[in-house]
């Protein structure tokens, strides 16, 4: 690959490739035109790498994700012992009764059921406070930080937008903020700490009842 690239400047650098000195100029000139060539092909490769990686995330995502298609037992069984002897690991459905979905590879069980696997380190749950004071808990990877799922992180960030407006700060995104976070994260914590304050309330009140009813 690196024959086939043809470096910016050619017929400069040969009209000055038998001059014993350089001026700084040309030099830095020089120079500043082979970085800004290389910082290209470094970007045009990184996306290319990216488009790879789609692809084969899709391709993982068809085999060993959701797949639309549903084999019949006596497939199943074949492939299962065919991984066995590769030594894959995997099974086809997830472990799950009552779940129809592939297992991820490696795993036993699919991307919905992942968290069963006390072995995987990859996954974790969304802490998102939903009704009741229950966590969302549906899994995301590690890596994600504040640890939302797609439709938590949408909805912590509108409650991140009121809590902006409320400390005096109108921006038009989150991520522009940059003054005053200590007011931004102190009422966020305020915010946290009144739902967690409410799921309490309501469960104590719930304990309550129950015991009342159990009495009479």
């Amino acid at each position: 690959m690196a024959d086939s690239i043809t470096i910016d400047g050619t017929d400069e650098d040969l009209a000055l490739s038998k001059s014993d000195y350089l001026s700084r100029q040309e030099v830095l000139r020089r120079r500043s035109r082979r970085v800004k060539q290389l910082a290209r092909l470094y970007k045009a490769h990184y996306w290319s790498l990216m488009e790879e990686l789609k692809r084969k995330h899709k391709e993982y995502y068809w085999l060993y994700g959701k797949s639309p298609f549903k084999e019949d037992e006596k497939k199943n069984g074949e492939q299962n012992d065919e991984n066995n002897k590769l030594g894959l690991g995997f099974q086809l459905k997830c472990q799950i009764s009552d779940c129809k979905d592939k297992a991820m590879a490696l795993t036993r069980f699919c991307h919905k059921h992942i968290l069963k696997d006390t072995n995987q380190m990859l996954y974790r749950g969304c802490n998102f406070p939903i009704k009741s004071g229950q966590l969302c808990k549906k899994p995301i990877l590690r890596s994600i930080n504040p640890p939302h799922c797609p439709v938590h992180a949408q909805a912590a960030e509108k409650h991140l937008q009121r809590a902006l407006k409320r400390a005096g700060l109108n921006v038009s995104s989150p991520s522009k903020l940059a003054p005053k976070l200590h007011v931004v994260v102190a009422e966020y914590v305020h915010q946290i700490q009144s739902k967690r304050r409410e799921a309490q309330r309501k469960s104590a009140s719930k304990i309550k009842i129950e015991e009342k009813t159990s009495e009479s």
